[in-house]
């Protein structure tokens, strides 16, 4: 493993326009990994992070959360793709409920706070290439989300895959471009560098981003944190949750024993045979949401100060150059995560907020919750839950993973649940509508099987 496999892969970049400075960040990553790196946290080498600031106890003014919303921006992470979904484009574009996409329910977010507070709060997306065109899309029906000298989105950075044997960048001439990947999330500081756009940013007077991942309908832009921000000078805020069973392979911050600095530890940094310690919540009591606010300012002199290397703990991703093809050349992806920054910024914080802050779809099972009559959307297109009691756990199986299968047997709509405390299937189970779930209910069927409509299913529990 020769610095020639660094040289190849640097070359490539250049040849594809990359930025240097993200160029300086993946040979930061390309050494670490020749050297040895696991990108593991151990967990000898950590502390519990204790009590920590919560939300609810902060109250700011109207004019204060006003002053806090007028500098800050809304980033989203908009690079994913529905695949595990079965969807071939952006998952942001996938319908929630009500005939909007998770991307429509933000904007009308965005435009609701500016309403209600005075202020032209930017809305951006960071995309990939493959998200870009049908993200645009969709924002073009708000045309005055458009803010003066502000894009409505910048480009993730890319970079090569890597030979799992020798370092070097794979050559994948069936499709060249799958011989390219992005970094991870945590590229999304030196893509704002890189782009400019962290410069427009501060020239405009905005001194604070919230990052959020797209598909978290939870995460709106609270103008109480915005405003927590400002009157305490924070330089970093990670919003985190207590953790629930539920919640055990939620990364989680921690503090590091060698210099008192808090770190974040994602499943895949958790060290061979230590999960116990990992999902042990009464040891590490909240998990991270992923919901991030930085001061730009700060951000700005970390990222001059270091030509662009945050030094954010790296990721390896082990794969195959083809996703669908496990006989293809072997990979490493190298990867770093957005909320491990919390670690480059003196003086960061925890800041416990409310549950509802964090309400993810990642697979259909939280899709067809979101979807139920559990909740519904408000004028300023918040999801909120309507029960007074503990969301029903979906499991749904392997017939309802992909969307066009999901969308097949819930054609006329997906059963109420407000009366139901946990819901299964297990077969090939198509749903009529007006069905009704009362309690824990579970549907098993050995062979395809319809429930018709008006049917009332009720649990051992109900």
């Amino acid at each position: 493993m020769t610095s020639e496999g660094l040289r190849q892969a640097t070359d490539k970049m250049h040849a594809r326009g990359v930025d240097q400075r993200a160029i300086n960040v993946f040979e930061h990553y390309w050494h670490e990994l020749r050297e040895g790196a696991h990108g593991t946290i151990p967990e000898d080498t950590i502390e519990p992070l204790g009590d920590v600031p919560a939300l609810d106890d902060f109250t700011p003014t109207d004019e204060e959360r006003r002053a806090a919303l007028a500098q800050t921006v809304v980033i989203k992470l908009n690079g994913g793709l529905g695949t595990s979904m079965g969807m071939t484009g952006p998952k942001s574009a996938l319908e929630v409920r009500d005939g909007l996409t998770f991307l429509d329910l933000i904007a009308r977010q965005v435009l609701a706070l500016r309403r209600e507070h005075g202020v032209d709060l930017p809305l951006i997306l960071m995309d990939s290439f493959r998200t870009r065109d049908e993200s645009l899309a969709i924002l073009e029906r708000y045309p005055e989300l458009a803010v003066e000298g502000l894009p409505l989105d910048f480009l993730q950075n890319a970079e090569p895959k890597l030979r799992a044997d020798d370092l070097t960048p794979v050559e994948w001439p069936a499709d060249p471009s799958l011989e390219w990947c992005p970094p991870g999330h945590g590229d999304i500081y030196v893509a704002l560098q890189g782009t400019g756009l962290l410069a427009t940013l501060r020239e405009k007077g905005i001194r604070y981003a919230f990052l959020s991942n797209a598909d978290n309908l939870g995460a709106t832009c609270d103008p109480d944190i915005a405003a927590w921000m400002v009157a305490g000078r924070v330089p970093y805020a990670a919003e985190v949750c207590p953790r629930t069973a539920n919640d055990r392979k939620g990364g989680h911050l921690a503090r590091r024993r060698s210099d008192g600095r808090m770190i974040l530890r994602d499943s895949a940094m958790v060290v061979d045979g230590e999960d116990h310690h990992f999902q042990d919540n009464e040891r590490h009591r909240y998990f991270h949401t992923n919901n991030l606010w930085v001061d730009l300012e700060v951000l700005e002199r970390l990222l001059e100060e270091r030509d662009g290397v945050l030094g954010l703990p790296i990721i390896i991703n082990r794969k195959t150059v083809d996703p669908s093809d496990k006989t293809s050349p072997k990979v490493i992806q190298i990867e770093s995560a957005m909320g491990t920054a919390v670690e480059a910024f003196e003086g960061s914080q925890a800041l416990l907020v409310p549950r509802a802050r964090f309400r993810p779809v990642k697979t259909t099972n939280e899709l067809l919750l979101l979807r139920s009559d559990v909740f519904e959307i408000d004028d300023d297109a918040v999801v909120h839950s309507v029960i007074d009691h503990p969301e029903p756990a979906i499991r749904l199986d392997e017939h309802y993973k992909l969307m066009p299968d999901f969308d097949a047997r819930f054609a006329d709509g997906v059963p109420s649940m407000r009366q139901c405390t946990g819901f299964a299937v297990e077969g090939d189970v198509t749903f009529e509508g007006g069905v009704t779930c009362v309690g824990d209910v579970r549907v098993v069927a050995d062979e395809a099987i319809t429930v018709p409509a008006g049917t009332t299913l009720r649990g051992d529990d109900s």
